[in-house]
This record gives C-alpha cells, structure tokens and sequence, in this order.
C-alpha cells in the first residue's frame, strides 16, 4: 500500500551529515585560472589561506587538464587567457553539463563581458579586478555553498539509485537493479546504446535516464519515433534540410541530429527505419557530421545516440530489417527490459510511484492501494506493460478521490481467483490468466478495429502503433488463418 511520506528532510549521507560549517571551506576544492603568474600565485596564496583545498592553471587548456583529476567545487577564472579563454572554456564545460560554479574575473573595460558570460552561460557572479580580499572571500563563500549543495545532490541521487529508484525508473527486482547497473556505469561516457523491450516497458524512461546521469544532461534530448514518420520525411528529420530542396522546402530547417548537438538523440522504432535511411545514419554515427537535404556542406555534429526498439533484434538483423553493420555500430551498450509480468515485484513500488505522480496531475488525493487490488495487479499478465499499469491507475485515481483506490474503480478488473477480467463495459475485452502476450495482442487489434468501424488509421493511433506496423499484424493474422 501506499505509505505516507515523512515530512522531514531526506537524511543526507553520513560523510555529508557530519560535515560542519567550520569544515566547509576544507572540504570545498577551487581551482584558479589565470594567465598571469603574479595574480594566479597570489590569488591562490589568499584562497588556501582560508582552508580552501585549491589547483591553479594557466589557460583554459589547462584548466580542462586539471578538472579531469581534480573536481573543483568553484572555479574562479580571468577572461582574457591565451590558447583558450575564459568565455571558451565554461562555454565547453558547460555544453558537457560539467562546468563548476564559476566566479568571473574581469579588468576595467572588460565588465560588459563578464556580465554576458554571467548571463548566458551561467556563470555565479563576477569580481572586478584588483581584487579586494574581503569581497573575494565572501563571493567565495557563497559560491562554494552552491557548489557544495550540487553535489551533495548528485550523491543523494546515487544513494536513491541504489534504493529501488533511478531517475524517473522505479524497480527493486534483481532484474531492474541490473539494469540501473548499466545506466550508471554507460552513462558518463559516449558510447552508443541499444534498448530493447516490449511496448511499453520504459525505453524511452532509459534513454532519458542515461542522459540525465551524462555530462550531456544541461543539452537537449530529442526523442524521435522512426515508424511513425513516412519514408519521404525521416532523413528531413534527421538531417535536416535547405530551403528549396524539394517541394515545400520553404525555409531552411535543422533536423534531429543539430537539435540535439551536445546532448542525446534517441531513435526509437529504429528497426522501422527505411534500409536506404539507415545507410545515411551508419555513415554519420563513423563520421560524427551530416549534411542537410539539398546542402553540401558537411556540419559536425556531437551528438549522442541511443536507438530503441520493440523487435526481436536478431530476427530484425536476419530478417533484412536492419542492416547488420549499423546493428554492431549501436549495440556498443544493450539495455534489455523485461516486461512486467516477468517483475512482478516491481508493480508495488512502480504503483505506488504512478499513483503520487498522477495525484499531483489530477490534483487528487488517492491514498492507498487496497489489498484485492493488488491480487489483480500480480495476475493480470500486462501485455501493455508499465504504460497499461498507467492507464488503468490514472482513471482509478481520478475516481478514487481523496480515498483508497478500490476494485470498483478498476473496472478493466474483475475476479483475482480467475484471473479473468470482468467488466460490464461492452468495449473490454475478456482474457484469462494463461493468456499468451501474442493472443492478447490480436484480441486487442481485432477489439480496436470493432471500435472504429474498421478504420485502420484512427486504430493504429488509439493502439499507439504506426499504420504500417498494424497492416503487418493484420497480414500476419490473415496468414496464420489461411494456414489453418
């Protein structure tokens, strides 16, 4: 059942519980970044005399150098640097999601500069030069308050991950924990992705995962759906196109792989992808550029990618579906999630979860999971997965109220001793437990068609599958009668 939650704060961990104010500056590491060696060796001379553990660089090259080795909390750096700047240099730290609280140093004429990197890049505050010793350390002391609490967040973080929880991901099994496993050691690096799993399971919840965990997460993630897009379109959205390059090219337009420069790009349904597509695709993943439709010239793209799908990845490869190199090329990292039936402890905390998540949408107050209601959830074999579990707890929510969720409210759910699923609702559909995934599947196709009078797109989008993906099940279903 649902268990209320405490209203004091989360407990922090016990290294971070004992650290005191006084120990604050100890444990806060700064690093200077400053070309000229009088001011980066006085400044430094200052900084440590405060408690400060504290690096020095002399350029923004540099500076990448040391914060490889050593994670400072604050960065304090000058602007105006040889080989790279200051600008340059939280510009890329903070496209990598890795920048520092950073603290400006500006000269007289510069602070227009400093103002604008505060500003757009984010930058803490800045400090004119020379430096007045008192203003530094109080800048410095509310800086590195900021660095610190970010990371004491990243270390809660870690600790929910271990508890049954990883960003939007909710599951105790061995299975699932497995899987956060994975998230957290592909996360921080580059490395292509490939997720599989039935509809519904949460790929895309992984994808978003590895991103948040990845120095990628202050950029942008852009999901794509490869069957849901006509073949004449999906290299436009990839790649992007120039005006003029074909009919209706009225202005020019960045695809995916732009959009999400310096962060993630997720291909989901990539086995639905056109072969003549995924040609393009392997040649951009070896060459790290695209070029856009009706353009010539090459841009370079740091893009990340992580590609999903429903299929049977090896059938898919056999059967001529997906090309066998851009296969090898994806499946750097494989994530497989396992669908709900097959995690059935997983349903509480996944419930539980759901429902404090739909309260908040519905502004509603459902408190409890009654105990029948449960007994259903663990017989009923989800051929929909997390995704059904949602559905059927979101109407339950919104009926429930303020008070526990009931078997009433569930009326896709009936006899937890049968398994069966009773309604009186002429448009559900009755399964009993023992019913294979695949059978469930076509008496929920045929059900849908019967709801829109036999017609196949409005169906294919109540069902959330593309129209050619439902004409294949449709064949395979025809094919299987004939057999007979």
């Amino acid at each position: 059942m649902l268990r209320k939650q405490p209203k004091a704060r989360p407990r922090l961990p016990a290294r971070i519980e004992r650290m005191s104010e006084a120990e604050g500056a100890k444990q806060t590491r700064v690093l200077i970044v400053d070309d000229e060696d009088d001011q980066r060796r006085g400044l430094s001379s200052l900084v440590s005399s405060w408690g400060y553990a504290v690096e020095t660089a002399a350029d923004g090259q540099e500076a990448l150098e040391k914060l490889a080795i050593f994670r400072a909390h604050v960065m304090v750096t000058d602007l105006n640097m040889p080989r790279m700047d200051g600008f340059e240099l939280l510009q890329r730290l903070t496209r990598e999601g890795s920048a520092p609280t950073t603290i400006v140093l500006t000269a007289f004429g510069t602070i227009e500069n400093a103002i604008k990197t505060v500003h757009d890049l984010g930058a803490f505050w800045f400090i004119e030069k020379p430096i007045q010793a008192s203003s530094m350390r109080t800048l410095l002391e509310r800086a590195a308050a900021q660095g610190r609490l970010s990371e004491q967040h990243e270390l809660l973080e870690r600790e929910l991950s271990y508890q049954g929880s990883l960003d939007q991901l909710v599951g105790s099994s061995k299975v699932m924990q497995e899987v956060f496993s994975i998230i957290r050691q592909v996360a921080p690096s580059k490395a292509s992705v490939l997720i599989t799993g039935e509809s519904g399971t949460g790929k895309e919840l992984v994808a978003r995962a590895i991103h948040n965990l990845s120095p990628r997460k202050a950029n942008s993630f852009v999901a794509i759906n490869c069957a849901a897009l006509p073949e004449s379109l999906i290299e436009s959205e990839l790649f992007g196109h120039e005006k003029g390059a074909f009919t209706g090219a009225l202005q020019r337009r960045n695809g995916c792989f732009e959009l999400a420069d310096g962060g993630t790009l997720l291909l989901d349904e990539i086995g639905d992808m056109p072969i003549g597509t995924q040609a393009k695709l392997l040649r951009v993943l070896e060459g790290s550029s695209i070029r856009r439709l009706g353009g010539s010239a090459e841009i370079d793209v740091d893009t990340r990618v992580i590609a999903a799908t429903n299929k049977k990845i090896d059938e898919s490869v056999a059967e001529g579906q997906l090309r066998e190199d851009l296969y090898y090329r994806l499946n750097v990292f494989h994530i497989h999630l396992p669908p709900l039936r097959e995690r059935k402890d997983d349903i509480l905390p996944i419930a539980e979860a759901l429902v404090r998540s739909l309260n908040k949408k519905h502004d509603c107050r459902a408190t409890e999971l009654h105990p029948q209601v449960l007994d259903n959830f663990r017989l009923h074999a989800w051929p929909g997965n997390v995704r059904e579990l949602r559905n059927v707890l979101e109407r339950a929510v919104i009926l429930a109220g303020e008070g526990p969720i009931l078997p009433s409210h569930l009326i896709a759910f009936g006899d937890s001793k049968t398994g069966t699923i009773e309604s009186s609702d002429p448009e559900a559909i009755t399964l009993r437990v023992g019913t294979t995934v695949r059978e469930g599947e076509k008496a929920l196709i045929i059900k849908t068609l019967e709801h829109t009078d036999n017609n196949k797109t409005r169906a294919a989008q109540i069902l959330e599958v593309s129209l050619k993906t439902l004409h294949n099940k449709l064949k395979e279903y025809s094919q299987q009668e004939s057999d007979g």
